[in-house]
């Protein structure tokens, strides 16, 4: 089992089941509240440990109730939270509304996030040179995104970019990364390519890669995944579930993609795996709560 690091986000995630989503001006009533933890970074940390990996977690926690509460079910669920930062800004929040089709929309304040230096990144310099994969989302500030991925690619670490929320970065960066894994959406802000299929995803990847990525992953939400070596091009359609929330899915993936990464899984057959993990995500309600734990995986 090789180490992985994930730097990203932690929030509390407020989320409220509604019968549909409601339009600007729009009051929705009889609304279910759901407070669970979240965070781009937390979640994606969850839900590697939660199938095994070996997890260090950097991200940046206020010195707060929410803060004490998410770190300490981080270390419930198998991190190492060592290297947590601790902050006098409040820890972020994400308020979600929840529709009956299990689409989402999703406001965050970021807090304690907004306080992730890059000189917390290096400050664990020791840690990422240690560590086999390095996974980095964008829900915290972009120069500590630089830092952390130049820093993990100078020490040869394989650095997984998952470019959401979708905030701009340096081009450079790409040539950094040993694979990028956006969503649709993400995959056309990137590239100008609007993709309406496989052969449209098909054509993005390869203008990722010409620019220096080593590797493409592009999901595509119930349709499957796209993925994309120098030597192949495989398509992994989705299994067909009943979702009630979307929320964290994609988080779930990245996650489980890394974790199999790290036990020595091909990127394909990672990829096959993380599609069951989300499967399994989008069944339940909240992030880091629907995250399976590897039996789980096992047993579908």
């Amino acid at each position: 089992m090789e180490k992985i690091i994930v730097i990203g986000s932690s929030n509390v995630d407020i989320t409220a089941r509604v019968k549909t989503l409601p339009r600007p001006g729009e009051t929705i009533g009889g609304a279910t509240l759901l407070q669970a933890n979240g965070g781009k970074g937390a979640n994606q940390s969850v839900a590697a440990a939660r199938l095994g990996a070996d997890v260090t977690f950097l991200t940046c926690l206020g010195n707060d109730a929410n803060g004490e509460r998410l770190s300490s079910q981080f270390a419930a669920d198998g991190i190492d939270t060592s290297r947590i930062k601790f902050s006098a800004t409040p820890t972020g929040t994400a308020l979600i509304f929840v529709d009956d089709k299990a689409e989402n929309c999703i406001a965050v304040a970021p807090g304690s996030n907004n306080d992730l230096l890059p000189s917390d990144v290096d400050a664990i310099s020791d840690c990422i040179a240690g560590a086999k994969y390095l996974l980095v989302q964008l829900e915290i500030p972009i120069p500590t995104v630089v830092r952390a991925v130049e820093l993990a690619d100078s020490c040869g670490v394989k650095v997984v970019l998952n470019p959401a929320p979708m905030n701009p970065f340096p081009e450079s960066l790409l040539s950094h990364l040993w694979l990028i894994t956006p969503n649709e959406t993400e995959a056309e802000t990137l590239t100008g390519v609007k993709i309406s299929g496989e052969a449209d995803a098909r054509k993005a990847a390869s203008l990722l890669m010409e620019r220096g990525v080593g590797n493409v992953i592009i999901t595509m939400g119930c349709k499957g995944s796209l993925v994309c070596t120098p030597e192949s091009v495989d398509f992994v359609p989705s299994r067909k579930v009943d979702a009630v929330d979307t929320t964290g899915a994609g988080d779930v993936y990245n996650g489980a993609l890394v974790a199999a990464l790290s036990e020595g899984k091909s990127l394909l057959e990672a990829a096959k795996i993380a599609t069951l993990a989300s499967s399994v995500a989008v069944t339940r309600m909240g992030a880091q709560t629907s995250a399976p734990f590897k039996k789980e995986i096992e047993n579908i």
